[in-house]
């Protein structure tokens, strides 16, 4: 991941540092973690069951299925390495926001420190002249 300028945030680092794997993978990933996928998916095999059992002519998966069994074992090769590209790329982006976070709090702290110290000595300062005018109005009221 590239680092980030003054002018990006972490977003925008990665949005530009994202390949088309990339991309892909996210999109893939994103669908396939679905209940529309998952309700899509069912009817599709919903059907292909059915057609196979009430198939008059020819049955081209008959009964256990293997067709759709291999079909499913292929879905699943392919999809658990994409889905496992996406966590991991989300990984970085947690990683990257989590850094950025820190920096953020880093400079926060840094910044409250420094305030911090301006007003001690502002108080301080704001104390002095109030016992020096003590001290003068002592003195005024002795003489």
């Amino acid at each position: 991941m590239k680092k980030e300028t003054k002018d990006q945030n972490w977003h925008d680092t990665d949005s530009e540092s994202r390949t088309f794997g990339s991309k892909l993978a996210d999109k893939v990933a994103e669908n396939m973690g679905s209940w529309r996928f998952i309700i899509i998916q069912t009817i599709i095999v919903a059907v292909w069951m059915l057609l196979n059992i009430i198939a008059f002519i020819k049955h081209w998966d008959e009964y256990p299925f293997i067709l759709l069994n291999l079909l499913f074992s292929t879905q699943a090769a392919y999809a658990a390495p994409i889905i496992m590209m996406a966590q991991n790329r989300q990984t970085e982006r947690d990683r990257a926001h989590a850094e950025a976070d820190y920096q953020t709090n880093v400079d926060a702290k840094l910044e409250i420190e420094e305030l911090s110290e301006r007003l001690n000595a502002i108080e301080v300062n704001k104390l002095d002249k109030i016992i020096e005018m003590l001290n003068k109005m002592k003195s005024d009221k002795e003489s």
